[in-house]
């Protein structure tokens, strides 16, 4: 990306024939998160479950956002017609154990040649704009999550105007998660 302010930037969403293009970018997101989950790759050098012995057979899980429109929602990020990064978004009866939610913020990736240049948080906005109502999103509480928890607070406090909440939850799996809340109706 350049640093004149030029860069064309598009939110949409992805259609099933470029879903590839999602599940491309994906083994990237997890190797982000390994760094804030300490996790490792599988046996088979994967940033995901044993099962998964191939990106192939780790893409295929995927398909599920395609299958059912109007409640799953895979967005695609662009800058200059390259991807750079993607969301996916969540309705009943997907979204987490307890949330009222009507909308979850399931995956957020901005790719890291993207970043640090309002790329995600211009993506973020235009995403919320695009359903209006009661949003939840969550991310790993520790402090080896520090920037993905400024950048929400950060972009919520913008976004709301301060309207939002945010509290330490304990998942299913036993994860400490910082859960943000909001609604922009």
């Amino acid at each position: 990306m350049s640093d004149n302010h030029t860069d064309l930037i598009q939110i949409t969403l992805c259609r099933e024939e470029e879903a590839h293009i999602i599940c491309n970018m994906y083994p990237y997101y997890l190797y982000d998160l390994s760094e804030i989950w300490e996790r490792l790759p599988n046996s088979q050098g994967i940033f995901d479950d044993e099962e998964y012995a191939t990106l192939h057979q780790q893409s295929d899980v995927f398909l599920i956002w395609w299958r059912h429109p109007g409640v799953l929602y895979p967005w695609i990020i662009r800058v200059n017609g390259v991807p750079a990064g993607f969301a996916l978004i969540a309705t009943a009866p997907y979204l987490p154990d307890g949330s009222k939610a009507q909308y979850y913020l399931n995956e957020f990736f901005v790719m890291r040649p993207f970043r640090g240049q309002g790329v995600a948080r211009q993506a973020a906005s235009h995403i919320f704009d695009q359903y209006k109502g009661d949003w939840e999103l969550q991310t790993n509480a520790s402090s080896r999550n520090s920037h993905a928890q400024s950048f929400w607070n950060h972009v919520l406090s913008q976004y709301t105007d301060s309207q939002y909440s945010q509290q330490e939850i304990t998942d299913e799996d036993q994860q400490q998660l910082l859960s943000y809340c909001f609604n922009n109706q």
